[in-house]
C-alpha cells in the first residue's frame, strides 16, 4: 500500500477533459473493470444493466446542485469578487471559497446584485475559507436563484447552455458545491430498465462540499484532512441495503459520494440505520469496505483525494493500468467525462 501523493500522478492529455456532456447521458462510454481477473472491457454506459442481477441494490446520491457562484463587489470598490458557497454553517452564516481572498478580510461588506443580497466576512478558516454572514430580505434560495450560477468545476472552459445537465436527473436536496458526477449517465429510462430487471434502487443524499476541490498538498497521503459533508440515510434506503447483504447480493455505489455515505454510516458490522451525519471520512488503499461491494465511478484527477477511494476498492497498481488504457483508448475524463465500472 502506498500513502505518496506522486504515485497516485498521471499524464493527461488536455484534450481528454470533458468540456461538455454528450447528447445523450446513457451512451457515455463504460469500462468494466474485474477485479478478479483484472479483465478490461469496453462498452457503453446504457451496458451496465448487462453487469447488474436482480437483488442487488444500486445506490444513487440525490443530492442537488446549488447555484453555488456569486459575484459581487466590495463597500466602496469597483473589483469584482467570486464567491463559492461550501456549506451553510449555522443560518444565514455559510462557509466560502473567495477569489481574489486578499480582498476577503473579517469586516468586509460585500455586495451582490445592486444590494439584493449583502455578506459580511466574520472570519478566515485554518485552510483560508471563509466565513460570511449573509443579510437579505426575502427567501434566501429565491435570491440565490435569481444571482447565483452553476459552479462547474474550474477546468471546465466552455459556457454550460443547459444547466440541468450538471445535475443528476434524480436529483432532489439542494446543497452541493458540485454534481456527483458518476450519476450524471443514468436517464429515467435505463433506471426503469434496471428496476425492471430486478435490481433495488436506493437514495442516499450527500452534499458535496470543500474536498471536492481541495487537492491533496501533504506528500504522505496520511496526513491530509477530509473537510467534513452532510450526508443522511432513510429508513427505507437503510432497511433495502440491509436486505441486499443478508440475502449475498451486491451492494453497487454510484460514485465516491455515495461509497463516503455509506462507509461513514455503516456500523462495525456494516448495518445501516435511518441517520444524519457531518462526515470526513477519507477512503484510501487499505482501507476494509464494510458496505460496498462494487462502484460505478468516472475518472477522477491525478493525486485526487477521489482517485485514492477508487485504489481502494481494488489496489493502486491495477486502478493505474486501468487509467492508462483508458488514456489510450481516448475515453473523456473528469466530471462530463465517462464512466468505469469496478466489479
Amino acid at each position: 500500500m502506498s500513502t505518496r501523493k506522486q504515485d497516485y500522478d498521471y499524464d493527461l492529455p488536455e484534450e481528454l477533459i470533458a468540456q461538455f456532456p454528450i447528447e445523450n447521458r446513457s451512451e457515455s462510454r463504460l469500462l468494466i473493470f474485474d477485479r478478479d481477473t483484472n479483465k478490461i472491457e469496453h462498452k457503453r454506459f446504457k451496458n451496465i444493466i448487462e453487469y447488474l442481477e436482480a437483488g442487488d441494490c444500486l445506490v444513487l446520491n440525490n443530492t442537488r446542485v446549488m447555484p453555488a457562484r456569486l459575484f459581487g463587489s466590495r463597500e466602496g470598490k469597483n473589483e469584482s469578487i467570486e464567491i463559492l458557497l461550501l456549506k451553510r454553517v449555522d443560518g444565514d452564516l455559510w462557509e466560502v471559497m473567495v477569489k481574489p481572498g486578499k480582498k476577503a478580510r473579517p469586516g468586509h461588506l460585500i455586495f451582490f446584485g445592486d444590494g439584493l443580497l449583502q455578506g459580511e466576512i466574520k472570519e478566515i478558516t485554518e485552510t483560508g475559507t471563509r466565513l460570511i454572514e449573509f443579510k437579505y430580505d426575502g427567501i434566501f434560495q429565491e435570491i440565490l436563484a435569481k444571482l447565483g450560477e452553476m459552479p462547474l468545476p474550474p477546468y471546465i472552459k466552455l459556457k454550460l447552455e443547459d444547466q440541468e445537465r450538471y445535475q443528476t436527473v434524480y436529483s432532489k436536496h439542494v446543497g452541493s458545491a458540485a454534481a456527483p458526477t458518476a450519476g450524471l449517465h443514468f436517464t429515467p429510462e435505463l433506471l426503469e430498465e434496471i428496476e425492471e430487471k430486478g435490481v433495488k434502487i436506493a437514495y442516499v443524499t450527500l452534499h458535496v462540499g470543500l474536498g471536492t476541490f481541495l487537492p491533496v498538498k501533504e506528500d504522505d497521503i496520511l496526513n491530509h484532512h477530509m473537510h467534513s459533508e452532510y450526508c443522511y440515510i432513510d429508513k427505507e434506503t437503510a432497511d433495502r441495503i440491509n436486505e441486499t447483504k443478508d440475502s449475498g447480493n451486491k451492494v453497487i455505489a454510484v460514485g465516491t459520494t455515495s461509497t463516503r455515505t455509506l462507509e461513514s454510516l455503516a456500523d462495525e458490522k456494516g448495518r445501516l440505520k435511518e441517520e444524519s451525519r457531518w462526515t470526513d471520512i477519507f477512503i484510501y488503499p487499505g482501507y476494509d469496505f464494510k458496505v460496498v461491494d462494487n462502484q460505478i465511478t468516472n475518472f477522477h484527477l491525478p493525486e485526487s483525494t477521489l482517485l485514492m477511494l477508487v485504489s481502494a476498492l481494488s489496489n493502486r497498481e491495477d486502478i493505474m493500468k486501468v487509467y492508462k488504457e483508458a488514456i489510450e483508448e481516448k475515453y473523456r475524463f473528469f466530471s462530463f467525462g465517462d464512466a468505469m465500472y469496478i466489479k
